[in-house]
């Protein structure tokens, strides 16, 4: 049948991720970093995630396409919520799309709480991937309940212990306020993440340049843009690996 349906510009789409939990229905997915329409019959045509991209890479076409299923919908919907339930319990996930951006819960190490007692061990503390703040969904499981850990790039090479002294036990993202467009990209994600999910805490990690400042401008523009109260902590890191 003919009838009105999403179309995704993919030149257009940087896979920032803030069409995915604005439609409702779940028919836009990211894989191998665009944004794309799952299903003809999970898109009810109405467009209501028109407004949610920043790039303008969303319209409202007519084509030939299935019919909308609102049941199917319904159905995944509630699948969805009880995944989202089990994700927590069970790790890896995996998702669709590039390898390198798959979603995946982590589990620690079997040795990990051995290694806290023996300094000369490292472990790894990170619970999640990716990380990279343009790649992760907003809506990820990792996200839910969960102490937010906002990186700047640089920090994890300046300072050690990183890993134990800051990554342990949160979800983070991390990006470099200097990369182009990343300010307004960075804003919108960041928002995004704090709308769509139960973030307990939030901890900004930024190195001592001036640049550095952009990630914690970021930060503190997409908390206000949520409407959420969520606390926030800024530590400033020095170029020769102490805390300012």
């Amino acid at each position: 049948m003919k009838r009105k349906i999403v179309s995704i510009d993919q030149d257009k789409c940087d896979g920032c991720g803030l069409c995915v939990p604005a439609c409702a229905e779940g028919a836009i997915k990211i894989v191998n970093g665009k944004a794309v329409l799952s299903a003809d019959n999970l898109c009810d045509g109405l467009g209501a995630c028109l407004g949610d991209c920043p790039k303008d890479a969303i319209s409202i076409i007519e084509r030939e396409a299935d019919e909308f299923d609102a049941e199917l919908v319904e159905k995944l919907r509630n699948n969805s919520v009880n995944t989202a339930a089990e994700h927590k319990h069970h790790s890896p996930h995996h998702g669709g799309g590039c390898p390198g951006s798959r979603m995946m819960t982590l589990k620690p190490a079997p040795s990990l709480q051995d290694a806290a007692h023996d300094p000369g061990t490292v472990q790894s503390r990170l619970g999640q991937w990716p990380v990279q703040l343009t790649l992760v969904p907003p809506n990820a499981p990792y996200f839910q309940d969960a102490d937010l850990l906002i990186t700047a790039d640089c920090v994890p090479v300046a300072y050690a212990g990183y890993h134990q002294d800051f990554l342990a036990g949160k979800a983070v993202v991390m990006g470099c306020p200097k990369q182009p467009d990343a300010g307004q990209a960075y804003i919108d994600k960041l928002t995004a993440i704090f709308r769509t999910s139960t973030i307990k805490s939030i901890t900004v990690l930024a190195m001592e340049v001036p640049c550095c400042g952009g990630i914690i401008t970021a930060a503190n523009q997409a908390l206000a843009a949520s409407g959420k109260e969520i606390p926030l902590k800024v530590v400033t890191i020095g170029i020769r690996g102490d805390i300012k």
